[in-house]
């Protein structure tokens, strides 16, 4: 089993628990790959979250100084129980958030860069619903404004970055007070949709499925079920993530992905590992032999849902 996204307590303000004891957690339940993916550091005080209020971009950098030599060494140490990949997950602000983003990625070689964001007109949209809102009043109080200014702020990542995995690409409508509303009502919207998914291939960029939708609230996966057709339609690489947040979320409804990438009639999911010279590709596997994975068996009486 694989998962390409994850956190921890020691390295961020909403995660709970040691980042050995995430790995530990993989390996209890049987994966095989799992992917070190902390936030990158953020360099202006403005875009601190309400929980870091207390911090400076200083002590965000700091803390990422920590991760990576730690990460690496947890590496090492598991490497006969489980193939780790480190890498972290980048913030998107605006185009100024390339240069940083490079500048970490120089100092850090990541094996896999997660390519998220978490904002639109500089605020977050996935903290809170007070947060959502007040990016929507920066969009006139209109939902397809603040879709577009998304999809738009996500094509100048994809562009600026050329990640390994696109994070939960659909994340924008989080808070939307109807998230099963099909983006296709926009077409603008649903045009910007269509460009990024193209340049997604075009990179040959994975997007993750990302199960943390599901204890999000969610009743699929990220992304929901139209954005994914169009992916299956246009060619798009996918890729299995918990988006965990702590020992306690490794895992975490991968039964329901399952059943919902059963329902979507996908034939195929991709996943990183490193070849005999160390050097990180994508491979891919037949769904139902991802079904056969032991991980279901020994994780059969859990069956993991939140």
């Amino acid at each position: 089993m694989h998962s390409h996204h994850s956190h921890s307590g020691d390295y961020c303000l909403h995660a709970k628990g040691h980042l050995e004891d995430v790995v530990k957690e993989a390996i209890r339940q049987g994966f095989k790959l799992f992917c070190m993916t902390e936030h990158m550091p953020r360099d202006q005080k403005m875009d601190l979250y309400p929980e870091e209020s207390h911090l400076t971009p200083q002590d965000l950098e700091d803390t990422f100084a920590k991760y990576y030599p730690h990460a690496k060494a947890l590496q090492k140490k598991y490497a006969d129980q489980i193939e780790i990949l480190v890498g972290f997950e980048i913030d998107y602000i605006r185009p100024s958030s390339l240069a940083l983003i490079q500048r970490i990625r120089e100092q850090y070689p990541p094996e896999i860069i997660m390519g998220s964001v978490h904002h639109a007109f500089e605020i977050p949209i996935d903290f809170s619903q007070e947060l959502w809102n007040k990016c929507l009043e920066k969009a006139g109080g209109s939902e397809e404004k603040l879709f577009e200014r998304y999809f738009d702020d996500q094509y100048e990542m994809l562009k600026g970055v050329k990640p390994t995995v696109v994070g939960h690409f659909d994340l924008i409508r989080l808070f939307a007070p109807d998230t099963a509303v099909p983006f296709a009502q926009y077409p603008t919207v649903w045009s910007k949709i269509e460009r990024n998914i193209d340049l997604i291939v075009e990179l040959d960029a994975m997007v993750e499925f990302n199960s943390a939708a599901f204890r999000k609230g969610w009743d699929e996966a990220y992304p929901r079920q139209d954005v994914c057709e169009l992916m299956i339609a246009k060619g798009v690489k996918f890729c299995l993530s918990d988006d965990s947040h702590g020992p306690h979320h490794v895992g975490l409804n991968y039964w329901r992905t399952r059943e919902y990438v059963r329902e979507l009639g996908l034939e195929k999911i991709c996943y990183l590992g490193k070849d005999g010279e160390g050097k990180v590709e994508v491979r891919e596997m037949a769904v139902e032999e991802v079904w056969q994975d032991p991980f279901w068996a020994l994780n059969a009486e859990e069956k993991r849902t939140a």
